[in-house]
């Protein structure tokens, strides 16, 4: 009877103990973070860390109106300039890691930038790799009121001139800004930089013939070159680009083993539950490798993204291995 009684005695305790568990457990799945199938719902923020017209902002803005479609919530880009890209990124460092900030990252702002200087951000630990969006080469342009023709009259010009001739990037830390570097480095002509906020303002004095050359984005530089207020003299890449066959390598105008490649990649907050990177990911290669947007970017001059996540980190790993012997050897004067 006295067992009985125990059990007739605590029984009530332990019923009221599994319904005070039940009722927390409810109140934290309310405020779990969202999962992939929830995910999203409210608008989510693409922080383009340069001004519009660069890029960083074009590609941003391609992905994110089908982005909008597709999810019925709006994707805003938002640009956040200054510092080659420090700020914009930053921000989305030190945001919630819930999937509704993200950044456009590039090499220059994740790798080269900070090997220049230091930045209020690990590229590596602060961030989740999402997606890489495209692939583009660096074109060696002029104005049209620069005779040069080819990197070969460039140069000539460069050595005739006192000084040499101004190069614009778009920052310092940038990859045209690393490029014109090893630039000068392999030819030993003197250039003088001009860095730019942006690759949109870079184009500008670009065009007015304020700078006298500089290695421009191919997103930028072609639509420039058809009308004539460019002239591109050599792709960056290895080997001819297929959007502009007739314009040659740089290595191949006279600075053999000349290589330097912009991406550009979409990075979220570390800690993004993986669902949601997942998602993410999965929607924006789907979107980049579409018949209609693979044939603008194509024709634009830019290969679209592709890869997991994973991939596109141990990408960026290397990257970051690579452009740090290149730095070293150049000695472009790491700042402290």
């Amino acid at each position: 009877m006295m067992v009985k009684g125990l059990r007739t005695t605590f029984q009530p305790v332990v019923q009221g103990g599994l319904w005070s568990a039940l009722i927390l457990l409810c109140i934290a799945c309310a405020h779990a973070q969202p999962t992939g199938s929830a995910y999203p719902s409210k608008p989510i923020r693409l922080i383009a860390p340069f001004p519009p017209g660069g890029g960083a902002s074009i590609v941003a803005r391609l992905i994110s109106e089908p982005l909008t479609e597709a999810w019925k919530e709006s994707v805003v880009v938002d640009n956040r300039a200054g510092a080659a890209g420090t700020i914009g990124t930053e921000m989305a460092a030190r945001s919630a890691p819930d999937g509704y900030t993200l950044v456009m990252a590039t090499a220059s702002t994740v790798v080269i930038n900070p090997l220049f200087s230091k930045v209020p951000f690990d590229p590596i630990k602060d961030f989740a790799a999402v997606a890489r969006t495209t692939t583009v080469p660096l074109v060696l342009v002029v104005p049209a009121s620069i005779p040069a023709k080819s990197v070969r009259e460039l140069i000539a010009l460069a050595s005739a001139k006192t000084g040499g001739l101004s190069y614009a990037s778009s920052g310092e830390g940038s990859v045209s800004h690393l490029a014109g570097e090893l630039f000068k480095s392999a030819t030993g002509v003197g250039m003088v930089h001009v860095p730019y906020k942006g690759g949109g303002q870079a184009l500008i004095d670009l065009i007015a013939g304020h700078v006298q050359t500089g290695f421009v984005n191919i997103l930028e530089a072609l639509p420039n070159m058809k009308n004539g207020r460019l002239r591109g003299l050599a792709v960056t890449t290895p080997a001819r680009w297929p959007t502009i066959p007739d314009v040659p390598t740089v290595g191949e105008s006279g600075v053999p083993g000349y290589n330097v490649i912009q991406w550009s990649g979409v990075l979220a907050p570390a800690g993004t539950p993986r669902d949601i990177v997942m998602k993410l990911n999965g929607e924006i290669l789907r979107i980049l490798n579409r018949a209609d947007m693979r044939e603008r970017l194509i024709e634009s001059g830019a290969e679209p993204g592709s890869g997991t996540p994973e991939e596109f980190g141990a990408f960026i790993k290397a990257e970051i291995a690579k452009w740090s012997l290149v730095v070293k050897q150049a000695r472009l004067g790491v700042k402290p």
